[in-house]
């Protein structure tokens, strides 16, 4: 008997309103920033979200309602006024559930972790592959408001915002949403587990080293006496031997993909990575420190966390280690890509000219008016208008930006918002000539 004809949950689930909380976050784990994030690169209207983030956080949420293809809620703005709000979800269709549940028992764990209310990031990304996508993105949340907003306006983004803390607390609620329940899943996935162990008993017909008594054994590794140890360590050669050759690689961290479960909260993944960053970083000061002339050069300044943060972006191909990363720097995902952006064209100093608006002070504002008038010398000089540390090209999308550091920055406006175009140069002029006017 196929697990669809068994006796299913009711296909709604109602959560109770969430009482006011407002110093309490909306996601922790990372298919509850996946939700999040759906939902903040779809918005047109970036205000409305944040009035939604309000909402939800005063408790305007009332109870919700989770049912295959959409969640409903009553939502009230500031004056009480109450608001029937829908956030619709695309079902799976039979195929994808078939392609999903496959993959869910193909692989050890898969299950296990489902069941302790776990998504496997694994999982979400062999679906992916397959063409099933587990997680909602860009435009997949279609909002539905009695206020008259045909895109997301404050209710339906306060909905969002409360559903990413219900699936902090059951991803089951997104697997409703795609369209089958707790229980008739948890059957499903039983029944296609029996079925591939049998078959798998089946064709095993080869002999486990680890539980045949006969099976040769590797000797045991006997070790050095700390005795010996002690001995020889009061042994100084002569003269040190010279320094070891630096590797071709950065080496590989150990990894943590092991049969004992990874203590609760802990990112597995993100530990893996930083890791790895690590790795590669001292591989990066180690080739520095054995290039001719090192000592003779001024160390670098040590970066801050905020600025770590994004060099770590760089690095990091997981969107989940990036979402996490500007989620800790109190960057939004937009603007954690314009500063990867900068930091591409000119690292911390270039970083620094994206994000510190600074005003200069009479002398070096009067250094920077005479490197303009002199790169301009020769031609007609554009239109600048400035505002603190920055000069805008009137008519056009054009921006200079001076930094503490004295080198100018050329920026452009595209959609709205200025974003880094180019290097820095030592004028004026050839930065702007680096980012002709369109």
């Amino acid at each position: 008997m196929n697990s669809r004809d068994r006796d299913r949950d009711p296909y709604e689930k109602i959560f109770p309103a969430a009482a006011p909380d407002p110093g309490r976050g909306f996601a922790r784990t990372w298919w509850g920033h996946a939700w999040l994030r759906a939902l903040e690169d779809s918005a047109l209207d970036g205000t409305q979200v944040k009035h939604g983030r309000r909402y939800a956080r005063s408790g305007a949420v009332g109870a919700v309602s989770v049912r295959p293809g959409g969640l409903t809620a009553v939502v009230r703005d500031p004056d009480g006024t109450a608001h029937r709000t829908d956030v619709l979800v695309q079902e799976f269709t039979e195929a994808e559930w078939d392609r999903l549940l496959d993959l869910a028992v193909a692989e050890a764990g898969y299950i296990a972790a489902l069941l302790d209310r776990e998504v496997p990031p694994e999982l979400a990304e062999d679906a992916a592959a397959a063409g099933v996508d587990l997680l909602p993105g860009i435009g997949d949340l279609d909002p539905r408001c009695d206020c008259g907003e045909w895109d997301h306006c404050p209710h339906t983004a306060a909905l969002c915002y409360q559903m990413a803390r219900l699936l902090d607390q059951d991803p089951f609620v997104l697997l409703l949403l795609r369209g089958r329940g707790e229980r008739e899943l948890v059957a499903e996935l039983a029944e296609r587990s029996t079925t591939a162990a049998g078959a798998e008993a089946e064709s095993d017909t080869g002999t486990d080293a680890d539980t045949d008594p006969e099976a040769p054994r590797a000797p045991a590794d006997e070790g050095v006496p700390a005795a010996e140890v002690f001995a020889t360590a009061r042994i100084r050669p002569a003269a040190l031997p010279p320094l070891p050759g630096l590797p071709q690689a950065p080496g590989q961290p150990p990894t943590l993909d092991t049969e004992v479960d990874p203590e609760p909260h802990l990112d597995v993944d993100a530990v893996e990575f930083l890791a790895q960053a690590a790795a590669a970083e001292a591989h990066r000061r180690l080739a520095e420190a054995l290039a001719p002339g090192h000592a003779d050069r001024p160390q670098a300044a040590s970066l801050t966390l905020a600025e770590d943060a994004v060099r770590l972006t760089v690095e990091a191909g997981d969107f989940r280690v990036r979402s996490r990363l500007a989620a800790a720097t109190g960057r939004s995902r937009a603007d954690m890509e314009l500063a990867v952006r900068a930091w591409g064209f000119g690292a911390a100093p270039g970083l620094a000219a994206l994000e510190d608006d600074w005003t200069p002070d009479r002398t070096t504002l009067a250094r920077a008016r005479a490197a303009l008038a002199a790169a301009f010398a020769d031609g007609e000089a554009p239109v600048l208008r400035r505002v603190r540390a920055r000069w805008t090209e009137a008519g056009t999308g054009r921006q200079l930006r001076l930094g503490r550091e004295g080198r100018w920055w050329p920026y452009r406006r595209e959609a709205g918002r200025w974003i880094p175009s180019g290097p820095s140069a030592p004028d004026p002029g050839s930065a702007l000539e680096a980012d002709p006017a369109p």
